[in-house]
């Protein structure tokens, strides 16, 4: 199973002692999703609301601190994923969809992701 959420996110550079220009950049930033089950699975519910970042300021303190620089703008762009991590996903949905106050998976999915699941081959 392979699968990440895939963001861009925009950072900036104040170095100390020089000027640069441009200091802010543009990148893309993957973070590996956890195997549905197992901790911290649950990111898209605790950090995403309908396709979009849910505590912006949050989210973008947990990217300045994986990427060493401080991140000033994050959006979220995808859950890229194989059929196979989807499939694990929805099933640990349905296991418990109480935990989500919905009636179904495929609620689920758009409430916390909107349209933003990329399947790609394994």
């Amino acid at each position: 199973m392979n699968a990440a959420y895939v963001f861009r996110v925009e950072f900036r550079l104040d170095p100390e002692g020089a000027t640069i220009a441009p200091d802010r950049f543009e990148t893309t930033m993957e973070l590996p999703a956890n195997e549905p089950g197992t901790d911290g699975w649950l990111f898209f519910r605790d950090r995403l609301w309908r396709g979009e970042i849910g505590d912006e300021p949050s989210f973008r303190r947990l990217a300045s601190d994986r990427l060493g620089v401080e991140v000033v703008a994050a959006n979220f762009r995808e859950l890229r994923t194989d059929e196979a991590f989807l499939d694990a996903l929805q099933s640990a949905i349905a296991a418990d969809l109480d935990r989500f106050n919905a009636d179904s998976v495929d609620e689920v999915l758009h409430k916390y992701l909107g349209s933003s699941v990329h399947v790609r081959e394994e």
